[in-house]
């Protein structure tokens, strides 16, 4: 088995599936004030599709890992009959979701065969909360974090990013609500895919700035990330761990190990590619096993160095993060 490897050597083996364009919050650094044209239904790639893409990767490159995302995942009618179909397959079956009807579907999901759970969560202010967005929801997304960890998930995880000006000040809190429900707690620098385009270097609030603030409050060991995108974090009184993901300060693109496939069937080998290969126009002109996994292969191979941001060079893809999936 070849697997998927890019120009520079690199395999990779961690899927993201974006299972809708759709979310059921408006975010207000997802996407713009007045919404977005959502893809008309015949556009997403149907259960079928999705299974067949994820059953070559996984029999004909060795992919170990699936991640079902969005826009928002849970907004999908019958998310549970594809986790079904995925979880059949021999691997780690995860999803991002925001965390909004997660109280109602945790269990089933569980059942369903889901391993764990990522959810973006970016304050715990409940008028921030409102004003990020466009939705008070907070209540729903904490009985989310506690319907996960009650459904038997492992590890519940809660990406927060983290955006000067906004909610720089939340890092204390987070830990210690992390501490609190036994769940981990990661930290994103902010990354310029935000659906308004007004993301500058100064807005970030970078792993040294998040990293010594923790110090002042909690005592905690770094351990190996391994191929993980998080800079981990365990507390000395066994209390659990948190991360830091440092995108922008301190890329980590030679381990990168992942590819995306959208809920139009392109597939994009990094979030911030400008091109991506059309799988649903292979799927559905017919196409058998080894020409789809040929494409894939292809658009892998051509795989960038890395993202460049803050570089003169950077390009700003032209999909935003509810667009692509996390």
């Amino acid at each position: 088995m070849a697997g998927l490897v890019d120009r520079f050597g690199r395999k990779h083996t961690d899927l993201r599936i974006s299972v809708t364009d759709r979310c059921n919050f408006r975010c207000q650094y997802c996407m713009p004030a007045e919404g977005m044209v959502w893809l008309d239904r015949s556009h997403v790639l149907t259960f079928e599709e999705i299974e067949r893409v994820a059953r070559i990767l996984v029999e004909g490159a060795g992919v170990r890992s699936i991640r079902l995302t969005g826009g928002e995942p849970t907004v999908r009618a019958r998310l549970p009959v594809l986790v079904r179909k995925l979880a059949v397959l021999d691997v780690d079956l995860s999803m991002t979701t925001n965390g909004a009807t997660l109280g109602l579907m945790a269990d089933d999901l569980r059942a369903a065969g889901l391993n764990r759970v990522n959810i973006s969560l970016d304050t715990l202010d409940r008028e921030r909360f409102k004003d990020l967005t466009r939705r008070d929801d907070l209540d729903k997304v904490l009985r989310g974090i506690d319907a996960a960890v009650a459904a038997g998930f492992s590890p519940v995880k809660i990406n927060a990013v983290l955006m000067r000006g906004i909610n720089h000040d939340e890092v204390v809190p987070f830990l210690t609500m992390g501490r609190e429900k036994g769940v981990i707690v990661r930290f994103i620098e902010f990354m310029p895919l935000d659906a308004q385009g007004e993301w500058s270097a100064d807005r970030v609030v970078a792993y040294d700035e998040i990293l010594a603030v923790a110090g002042e409050h909690f005592d905690f060991d770094p351990v190996d990330r391994g191929s993980s995108p998080a800079e981990r974090f365990v507390y000395r009184d066994g209390r659990g761990e948190f991360g830091i993901i440092a995108s922008v300060t301190e890329p980590f693109c030679d381990s990168c190990d992942r590819i995306r496939l959208t809920a139009e069937g392109q597939v994009r080998n990094c979030l911030f590619a400008l091109d991506h290969v059309d799988i649903k126009a292979l799927l559905r002109g017919g196409a058998n096993d080894d020409e789809v996994l040929a494409a894939v292969a292809g658009e892998v191979e051509r795989k960038w160095a890395g993202h460049a941001i803050g570089q003169v060079h950077f390009l700003r893809p032209s999909k935003s993060m509810s667009q692509l999936g996390g």
